[in-house]
C-alpha cells in the first residue's frame, strides 16, 4: 500500500479515505476493531501523528468510535455515512459538471442517459473507456 505523496491531497486525508474504502468494499466490518496509528504509520511509512489525524477524521464524521483502552472501532451505520458522503461530495458535483457540459454541447438527457447506461454496461463486463473509443 502506498500513499501519493506527490499530489496535492494531504497524507491523513488519503489514510481516512483509504479506511473508507476498506469499509465499502467490506475488508473491515461495522464493529470490527480498526488498525491502530501506530500500524497504518508502519503500513503507510507515515508518522503516527498523520495516522491519528486520519482516525480523528474519521471519528469526528461518525464512521469510527473510541473504546477507552481498547482503540477504534467502526460504527454500526459507518458504511452509509461513507456512502451519503461521497455521493454528496464527490458524486454530486460530477453530475453538475456533466450536466453543465451536455448543457453547452447541446446533448439531450436522453443521449446522456443512454451515455450513462452504456458506461454502466461496458464497466460491469470488465470493459475500460479506452477499449471501446476506437
Amino acid at each position: 500500500m502506498k500513499l501519493n505523496t506527490e499530489g496535492m491531497k494531504p497524507l491523513y486525508v488519503q489514510v481516512s479515505q483509504w479506511l473508507e474504502t476498506e469499509i465499502l468494499s467490506g475488508n473491515i466490518k461495522e464493529n470490527e476493531k480498526i488498525y491502530s496509528q501506530y500500524q497504518l504509520a508502519e503500513m503507510f511509512n507515515i508518522n503516527p501523528a498523520t495516522a491519528a489525524k486520519g482516525l480523528n477524521i474519521l471519528a469526528n464524521e461518525k464512521i469510527l468510535y473510541k473504546k477507552r483502552g481498547l482503540g477504534m472501532f467502526v460504527e454500526t451505520n459507518a458504511k452509509e455515512n461513507i456512502l451519503r458522503k461521497r455521493k454528496d461530495q464527490n458524486l454530486k458535483p460530477l453530475v453538475w459538471e456533466l450536466v453543465m457540459e451536455s448543457e453547452r454541447l447541446g446533448v439531450t438527457e436522453y443521449e446522456l442517459v443512454d451515455m450513462i447506461k452504456t458506461a454502466g454496461i461496458q464497466i460491469r463486463e470488465g470493459r475500460n473507456y479506452e477499449s471501446d473509443r476506437v
